[in-house]
């Protein structure tokens, strides 16, 4: 399933990676193994280090191993929600037409 992954580095944790020189090598290598569909990366609306991150999850069962990196490595904030591209989209609009037909009122 395509899910969103967010990602808050605060921004003491992200200041003592960038000093040590640890910031781009770990984001780096965290994103290899993670293999990802896109990454954007700005500072948020709180002034941390963000990321928005489109990936692939097979199974609930790999959440550990795609958050236990940004926790060790950053202490970050994560949250994951599904998300749809414009074909997905197209594929769910019969069973938006039925819940319309059954819900709408």
């Amino acid at each position: 399933m395509r899910m969103l992954l967010r990602v808050s580095i605060p921004v003491e944790t992200g200041n003592a990676a960038a000093k040590a020189g640890t910031l781009g090598s770990t984001v780096k290598q965290i994103l290899a193994d993670l293999k990802p569909e896109a990454a954007y990366f700005f500072a948020d609306d709180n002034g941390q280090r963000s990321g928005s991150i489109v990936f692939d999850m097979k199974d609930s069962s790999e959440i550990p191993a795609i958050c236990e990196p940004w926790f060790l490595a950053f202490n970050a904030k994560v949250s994951f929600r599904p998300i749809m591209n414009p074909e997905d989209l197209a594929k769910a609009e019969p069973s938006i037409g039925k819940a319309a037909k059954q819900y709408g009122k």
